[in-house]
């Protein structure tokens, strides 16, 4: 796991994409000891203009911009423990910010930022906030309800990394982070134990909604080829 960041930092990032109606979206990359690893940030506006922050990464002053006129920033997700890295550096920025993190990562999420809570209502029947089952209370993600469909945000839950190579990339393949196909990691699963059968019944629950449209990871490409099919192909390898 990365110190958190104490300054603004501006590490290699894409341009901010809208994905959907209200959503935003831009990816990045961070070295680790296996190599570059991708990672994405995603943006929510609610109905009444507030902007709900999915695993915050700090970009140019220019994208910044496009941000702050995209919205009122209101809240600022760290989806588990180990996506903090730019979560200080966020709220230093916007002190207005609410910082929501799962229950069990909430004690390593202080350590960059603190926490005002473990549970929310947006207060906006769009967007709901989940502590994902399975996962020991330590993974978030999001439901977004829009005209165009529903569209799940989740995190290190799912990993769809397409253009791994070289050493780096085998070893994502490896890891499951990356493949042909979407995975769920192989330390996601190992951290599970016996609770495997939860996120395979949740992710089972996902694929049954009736308007699912995509699926975004924070790690890899954005599922929109036949969602529900991964999501029960991933409940499969649970079971």
């Amino acid at each position: 796991m990365s110190a958190p960041l104490t300054d603004w930092k501006v590490l290699p990032h894409g341009r901010l994409t809208e994905v959907a109606p209200n959503i935003l979206t831009v990816t990045g990359t961070i070295h680790m000891p296996i190599g570059d690893f991708p990672r994405r940030m995603t943006i929510v506006r609610l109905r009444d203009s507030r902007l709900v922050i999915f695993n915050a990464i700090a970009l140019d002053e220019e994208e910044m911009r496009e941000i702050e006129a995209f919205g009122d920033l209101a809240w600022l997700i760290v989806p588990n423990a180990h996506h903090r890295l730019d979560a200080g550096i966020w709220k230093d920025r916007y002190p207005s910010l609410r910082v929501v993190t799962p229950p069990a990562a909430r004690e390593k999420v202080e350590d960059a930022v603190p926490v005002d809570a473990i549970n929310v209502d947006f207060d906006d029947p769009d967007v709901t906030w989940i502590v994902v089952p399975g996962t020991h209370s330590g993974e978030s993600a999001l439901r977004v309800d829009g005209a165009d469909g529903t569209t799940l945000i989740l995190n290190d839950i799912v990993g769809n990394i397409r253009d791994a190579h070289g050493f780096s990339g085998w070893l994502l393949k490896l890891m499951g982070f990356a493949g042909d196909a979407p995975h769920v990691p192989g330390p996601v699963k190992l951290g599970m134990g016996k609770s495997k059968a939860d996120l395979a019944a949740q992710l089972r629950a996902w694929a049954a909604l009736p308007g699912l449209k995509r699926i975004i990871v924070s790690h890899g490409e954005t599922i929109e080829d036949d969602p529900r099919g991964a999501l029960t192909a991933l409940a499969d390898t649970l079971e």
